[in-house]
């Protein structure tokens, strides 16, 4: 029977990845993959999840099933971290969630849940948008639209198209996918005003916002980056939101998310929460512990929770200098380009604004592998490898 599958091509991202590994030239510089890294090249544990792992081991005596939602702990935790100390929503009991296998388990719930209430519902993402939020949530049966959102030739946000777009195209009932912070892969977010206008919009087109967190913390801080996920929270009916703690945790292989649903009433999120657990049970029966388990030490450990705010601080100021780093650089070598944009994008992506062919020269030329769009991981960027990336840039223009 299986014969009739074809091969199908390799994944763009985790192809790069592969090619990267192949190619002998000592000098190669991978900006592909999202994962953050050290000066050195790796990606590190931090030491607040070290040190919850040593807490763990001392204390966890079962290796039976946790409960079907997840490590309530963490559950708390993350609500919390997300929507704040004194959440109306969280303190109304509007919030139905789960622990999910990563951001990407989150969201695959979350579209699993929604075609469940409305088969025929439209997620409009932005163009450019994460590429896998197309499959994860298309493969739920869900009708994929696109919104404007950047524009390559003036490296900014089409904002007044992509308003419009929700003004004159969207229709009431139809949910926006929306990067709560550091979007992927343009680095370009919405300013606070910018916020306030997509919030307006939502609530009298009755739009349901579809908000993803990945990056939380590598933007402007914890706090800051949580601003649009807030602000929608204490206006709208009813909102979807996925989580990860891949990035800000480091928790990569451990795949750790929320996957969580603003209802419009206590009442409601009870129903809502008995319907969740079962998508849940339907696609993994039952939710993996260890890394919710860490997640929940850290977030409930006062001194914990302090040492993880200062390495997620330590990464994105990181990720800052390095921004700025290879903006110099450019500029010293000559770059017919103005590339300071960089420095007003946040997070690990950012576009470079160039062409597919520039791009190609880039991966062949010079062994400086980034994703065919142009974007790149700014954690792959190093002192050691800057001036020969700034360089190759500056080659291909």
């Amino acid at each position: 029977m299986f014969e009739v599958l074809k091969q199908l091509p390799a994944d763009p991202i985790l192809g790069l990845s592969a090619a990267f590994k192949q190619d002998n030239n000592p000098d190669k510089i991978d900006l592909g993959v999202g994962v953050y890294k050290d000066e050195q090249g790796k990606t590190p544990i931090l030491q607040a999840v070290q040190q919850a792992q040593v807490i763990l081991q001392g204390k966890e005596d079962s290796k039976t099933y946790i409960a079907p939602q997840g490590v309530q702990g963490f559950i708390d935790g993350m609500l919390t971290l997300l929507l704040g100390e004194a959440s109306p929503v969280i303190l109304a009991d509007r919030v139905a969630a789960v622990q999910a296998p990563g951001g990407c388990g989150s969201l695959r719930i979350l579209a699993e849940l929604v075609a469940r209430a409305n088969p025929d519902t439209t997620v409009w993402v932005s163009d450019p948008t994460w590429a896998n939020h197309i499959p994860l949530i298309g493969d739920a049966g869900l009708k994929i639209e696109t919104y404007p959102y950047f524009d390559k030739a003036s490296a900014s946000i089409k904002f007044d198209a992509m308003a419009e777009c929700l003004r004159t195209q969207v229709k009431a009932g139809d949910m926006v996918l929306l990067h709560g912070c550091c979007h992927n892969p343009t680095g370009a977010d919405l300013t606070p005003e910018q916020w306030h206008v997509i919030a307006d919009i939502v609530v009298e087109k009755g739009i349901v916002p579809f908000v993803d967190v990945a990056y939380q913390g590598f933007g402007d801080s914890l706090e800051q980056d949580a601003f649009g996920l807030r602000l929608l929270a204490s206006k709208v009916p009813e909102m979807v939101i996925a989580a990860s703690c891949s990035k800000n945790f480091g928790l990569y292989r451990e795949r750790v998310g929320l996957a969580a649903i603003v209802t419009q009433n206590s009442a409601q999120r009870t129903a809502i929460q008995t319907q969740i657990q079962s998508v849940a049970r339907a696609i993994y029966s039952m939710p993996p512990s260890y890394g919710g388990a860490l997640v929940d030490i850290i977030l409930n450990d006062t001194r914990l929770k302090r040492l993880w705010e200062t390495e997620v601080t330590d990464m994105r100021e990181r990720m800052k200098q390095l921004r700025a780093m290879l903006v110099e650089k450019l500029a010293e070598k000559g770059a017919s380009k103005d590339f300071g944009f960089i420095n007003q994008q946040k997070g690990m992506f950012t576009f470079l604004c160039i062409s597919p062919e520039q791009v190609d020269k880039l991966v062949k030329q010079h062994s400086v592998y980034l994703v065919g769009s142009s974007r790149i991981n700014v954690a792959g960027i190093s002192k050691g490898n800057v001036d020969r990336l700034a360089q190759a840039i500056v080659e291909v223009l």
